[in-house]
């Protein structure tokens, strides 16, 4: 089947994206209905997902199952992948967000099946922009929720903030069918509230990035990876725990950046 039968693209409107405090929106009934319940159906358990994939425990990052390897798609979930990786839905989000050229990204990097069971949570933050390999700037991000009967008290919703991470400026609840996205930049701080779901339920959702070959306007040339802040109420977490996070996570990327550096140096792949 075609885009047109399984994904409700003509949502992708310029009146649909809110401009403040950075440009984003919240679609809901995005897939068919048909499309959508198969989809659900197809997500793996917890414990499925936990050996496909990765599992965070991070003081960030906890609880939650990133499936990146499309191989491992049950069938549904990889044809998502591809009707996400089209040229024509790509060029609808390119439209609908005022970027030229976007390019999906076919090994899902930090994308694809993510499952965050109760306990697990992500802070605020925004993502890494650019893929060194490729040299891609990262700019849009899609989340494609599929919870049924999700409850406020579950938590587990998308929160963004201002610039300064002082103000919620909106939330969305992780309802089924219901796709949230966002342009991604210096200012795009957003996290997920702790979820608190029984434990048989889980948090699950599907995601996608999108980039370009050029820089974003006003680029000031620094490369980075996920950069965290507390929330206002989390004062604790932000002086002492995150700050030891960041400085192990630093030791770690310049271990991984001195392995690329050798292996370069003698030609290894």
């Amino acid at each position: 089947m075609v885009m047109q039968d399984l994904i409700h693209a003509e949502k992708l409107t310029h009146e649909n994206v809110n401009r403040e405090p950075f440009p984003h929106f919240c679609i809901d009934d995005f897939l068919a209905p048909a499309f959508a319940e198969e989809v659900y159906d197809a997500f793996p358990s917890y414990q499925e997902a936990k050996n496909l994939g990765r599992e965070f425990h991070a003081v960030n990052e906890k609880r939650k199952i990133q499936i990146t390897d499309s191989r491992k798609f049950p069938k549904p979930i990889l044809e998502l992948h591809h009707l996400l990786a089209s040229q024509p839905f790509v060029e609808k989000v390119g439209a609908m967000m005022g970027i030229d050229k976007l390019l999906a990204d076919p090994e899902l990097e930090g994308g694809g099946i993510h499952e965050t069971n109760t306990g697990g949570h992500l802070d605020v933050h925004v993502d890494f922009n650019f893929i060194p390999e490729k040299e891609w700037h990262r700019r849009v991000n899609i989340l494609i929720y599929f919870n049924k009967d999700w409850k406020e008290e579950y938590g587990g919703y998308l929160d963004i903030w201002d610039k300064e991470v002082k103000n919620r400026c909106g939330y969305f609840a992780p309802q089924f069918n219901r796709a949230c996205g966002f342009e991604t930049g210096t200012t795009s701080w957003h996290g997920v509230l702790p979820v608190t779901c029984p434990p048989d339920n889980m948090r699950r959702s599907f995601a996608v990035y999108y980039y370009t070959k050029e820089a974003p306007a006003g680029w000031d040339g620094s490369k980075h990876s996920t950069v965290f802040r507390a929330r206002p109420t989390e004062w604790v977490k932000g002086a002492v725990a995150m700050p030891a996070e960041a400085a192990l996570r630093g030791v770690k990327d310049g271990v991984r950046n001195l392995k690329q550096g050798v292996k370069s140096l003698i030609g290894r792949p």
